[in-house]
């Protein structure tokens, strides 16, 4: 078995290597910042550890104060570090209760209840760590659940070690201890540490390269233009789906785009781009995803829709498009929008073949005048306008 100064070298070394590896990652992929907050909140760790070996050994006042700090410390800024990487705010709801326990805790050091104030930190921690754990299991239904399992287990586990200590502590009425606790609950505290921070760090590296690849699926599937989802979305969210009669897609295409372009310029093309696809993200909710294709051709994927309905929405975004004004050196810049709408067969379409009948229907509102929508095998449509639809 190794005596209590091994554990805490042990400790010791396991946070500096898991500190440095951390800082090495986040120089790579400074975006990560909850990275560097994780490693400077165990380099606070390591110094406590230090400083608590030296405090086995010469025990003073002032030693124990500073290793009770930088204990609540250190687990104050990897909770902080959760709460950055989960998205979490408030963090003044933590902050602020740590550093009251951190300040009562100075005050009964310094009347000399040392052993209450080690109490007071233990309990401290261990509510830094149950939040830890809570955090990751509510708030990270987006991750792999997997990970998040293991993380609040960790946490868990880390918070019975340390509440162990405080209650050792407080059944044998330890309020004044002169030297630093030792006891059955200290070692296993030693032991459990060293394992759980040294699997967090591991999970959290994990969750790293998890984060990383979601970003890079998300930006990938994502217009950088005008933030809608593109094609490669399109085919990855529907590519396999069976279009039945009451799944429609709309393709959108902006009309006389390409004059646009060549008398007023492509930064103002850009914004006419954008601008439609502000309007068509009104209509995003359950059941209506909107993409851009390419160029100036956009889609709406609409569940659950009547003829009716599906009609009725494409006409209110060409309508809402054709009130957007876009100033340019030309003056006011007004551009309409025309629609196609195709739908599924009761037997199940698939996407290409909607997106077919969409696109046939389309071109027959460019023929029939643009600024209108046209429904698939529906010509009796190409002669309303879209203007009077709404």
């Amino acid at each position: 078995m190794l005596d209590f100064s091994s554990l805490l070298l042990a400790a010791a070394l396991s946070g500096t290597c898991l500190s440095i590896t951390m800082l090495a990652i986040w120089f790579t992929a400074p975006q990560a910042r909850f990275l560097l907050t994780v490693a400077c909140g165990i380099l606070v760790l390591v110094a406590h550890v230090v400083l608590f070996w030296q405090y086995t050994k010469d025990p003073g006042p002032w030693l124990c104060q500073s290793v009770l700090a930088l204990l609540s410390l250190g687990f104050l800024i990897i909770c902080l570090s959760a709460m950055q990487y989960l998205g979490v705010g408030n963090y003044g709801n933590v902050i602020l209760p740590t550093l009251v326990a951190m300040a009562v805790c100075a005050a009964v050091t310094y009347l000399g209840l040392d052993g209450f104030g080690f109490i007071i930190i233990y309990m401290t921690v261990t509510a830094l760590l149950a939040v830890i754990g809570v955090m990751f299991w509510i708030k990270g239904g987006g991750h792999d659940r997997r990970i998040l399992l293991v993380v609040s287990f960790l946490s868990g586990t880390c918070a019975v070690s340390f509440a162990l200590c405080g209650v050792m502590l407080a059944i044998r009425g330890q309020w004044v201890l002169g030297v630093a606790p030792d006891n059955w609950a200290e070692r296993l505290n030693s032991v459990v540490a060293v394992a759980c921070m040294t699997g967090l760090g591991a999970l959290t590296l994990s969750l790293h390269h998890l984060q990383a690849q979601i970003e890079l699926k998300a930006e990938t599937m994502t217009d950088p233009l005008t933030g809608l989802m593109n094609r490669r979305a399109l085919t990855a969210h529907y590519g396999d789906r069976a279009f039945g009669p009451f799944m429609s897609v709309v393709m959108f295409d902006l009309d006389h785009f390409k004059m646009t372009n060549d008398v007023f310029g492509h930064p103002v093309g850009d914004k006419v781009l954008c601008r439609f696809a502000a309007v068509i993200r009104k209509y995003g909710r359950t059941g209506v995803d909107a993409y851009r294709l390419g160029g100036e051709e956009f889609a709406l994927v609409m569940s659950r829709m009547t003829e009716e309905k599906a009609y009725d929405i494409a006409s209110k975004v060409c309508v809402a498009f054709g009130t957007e004004v876009v100033a340019t050196q030309r003056g006011p810049l007004r551009s309409t929008v025309s629609g196609g709408i195709g739908f599924g067969e009761t037997g199940g379409s698939s996407l290409d073949d909607v997106l077919a009948a969409a696109d046939a229907a389309l071109y027959a509102a460019k023929r029939a005048g643009r600024n209108r929508v046209v429904v698939q095998n529906k010509a009796s449509k190409a002669d309303e306008p879209a203007l009077r639809s709404a």
